[in-house]
């Protein structure tokens, strides 16, 4: 990397629009990470206001090889968005408007920088719905999201963000700007090139407007929430569920660990003496809603629950899903550094991987604490360190070299939704084959040839 102080800056400023171009020390230390551990202060920052912007500063990187590095709220857990070689920083928060929401095609066109839980508010006063739902949603952007393919609890019925992009315009490391897919709800011509860049964390093109697909909003929603004396019997009520039938839209799960620390943290009785729970969420016609979690509620009293709390509509069901929310905080209120690894599993797996946490706490003497999605097997395993204690560096690391052997004995992966970023990067190679390792440098190399974008991460 070349000197900061000797790179023709002063060029790219004239170059970019007035204010676009940041140079002072704050600016640059507020782009220098996001959720995880690490950080890097970057040479400059550029807030684009346009995908010309961004185009003019990719050309000018490309010119000097200046790494470059894809910045949207900054909210990854995994140091996806650190710029670990210096360089630029291109913050696309500017880029943060709705440009359109269409009733009779179901898209909505969205700039990078808009805020998820914006564009669904603003699709679901017009009666549509936009459903992917991560829980940053009221702070992660659309082009984040993207970037990670984030996923979220009603991804088990409607799927995860790859799902509702139908187009892209995306900015390549030369500058070169493209538009891919298109805005219909089926498109076969040529490669699916838009969905590449979904999921690319910023090493292929940075993405700075998305075509996205709606559905009609769903009239009503109901939620069960049920406490059980031990995690197997929550596994059982999860299977019990898909057997009847049900498809939930969501359907989560928690551990004695993490009860526990909510139950401090809230004060809820209930939680008392529960050592898992669950919350399924149904969606559709009011009538057959309720007549469902009816049918679902009669489902999970089979495997004897300590509770059953039921709620119907959106403000009863929100009450339920408050606690939810509340999980990683309460595990934050215990003092211990919390390292959050969302790995995914066979649905089948969930109950050895439960049984599996436990044993990963007796062997390396830590507190592991699971929740998260169950009805698709992507279940946040944080690894709880006391970071005082002797070598609690080293004993977490096995923990975690353990525990992802062992997900990817059962056919899992090491991230369901986070991405790979700086945090797994040391899994990387035994995660994945050495052809596919391949397979990701040549295509790395095609659309990036002088490696600036988002470099010193996995690819």
């Amino acid at each position: 990397m070349k000197d900061r102080h000797r790179l023709p800056f002063d060029r790219l400023a004239r170059e970019l629009a007035p204010g676009e171009l940041k140079l002072d020390e704050s600016t640059r230390k507020a782009h220098a990470g996001d959720k995880w551990f690490a950080s890097r202060v970057p040479d400059a920052v550029v807030i684009a206001r346009s995908a010309e912007s961004v185009a003019k500063t990719l050309r000018f990187a490309s010119e000097h090889r200046i790494p470059v590095t894809a910045r949207g709220a900054g909210h990854g857990y995994v140091g996806g968005c650190v710029p670990v070689n210096g360089g630029l920083v291109v913050s696309l928060a500017k880029l943060n408007r709705i440009v359109e929401i269409n009733k009779s095609d179901f898209v909505a066109i969205a700039q990078a920088g808009v805020i998820t839980a914006d564009l669904q508010r603003a699709v679901e006063r017009l009666g549509l719905f936009y459903p992917p739902d991560p829980a940053s949603r009221d702070e992660s952007t659309i082009g984040g999201n993207i970037a990670t393919n984030a996923g979220g609890p009603r991804c088990l019925k409607y799927g995860v963000t790859r799902d509702y992009v139908l187009g892209l315009e995306v900015v390549l490391a030369d500058g070169t700007v493209v538009r891919l897919g298109s805005r219909t709800h089926k498109n076969k011509t040529g490669f699916d090139l838009a969905r590449l860049f979904v999921g690319s964390e910023g090493m292929l093109g940075i993405v700075t407007e998305a075509t996205l697909k709606l559905i009609p909003r769903p009239p009503f929603r109901a939620c069960l929430a049920a406490g059980f004396r031990t995690a197997r019997d929550a596994a059982r009520a999860i299977g019990r569920i898909f057997r009847a039938g049900f498809l939930p839209c969501a359907l989560e799960v928690a551990d004695a660990f993490t009860l526990e620390a909510a139950r401090k943290r809230t004060g809820s009785r209930r939680l008392a003496g529960c050592t898992a729970h669950l919350i399924t969420e149904l969606d559709g016609q009011a009538q057959s809603v309720r007549a469902e979690l009816k049918e679902v509620a009669r489902v999970v009293r089979s495997v004897h629950p300590k509770f059953i709390e039921q709620a119907f509509g959106a403000t009863e069901c929100e009450k339920i899903w408050q606690l939810r929310r509340e999980f990683s905080y309460a595990l934050r209120d215990t003092g211990l550094t919390k390292l959050n690894e969302d790995i995914a599993v066979p649905r089948g797996r969930l109950e050895d991987l439960f049984a599996f946490a436990e044993e990963l706490q007796q062997k390396h003497g830590l507190q592991v604490a699971c929740f998260g999605h169950a009805g698709d097997g992507n279940i946040h395993v944080n690894v709880m360190v006391d970071m005082t204690q002797p070598r609690a560096n080293d004993r977490s690391k096995a923990a975690l070299d353990d525990l992802f052997a062992q997900v990817l004995a059962w056919g899992g992966v090491i991230t369901g939704e986070h991405g790979v970023g700086l945090a797994k990067k040391p899994w990387w190679n035994m995660a994945v084959a050495p052809e596919v390792r391949q397979l990701h440098r040549r295509i790395k190399r095609a659309l990036d040839p002088h490696g600036i974008l988002n470099p010193g991460k996995f690819v």
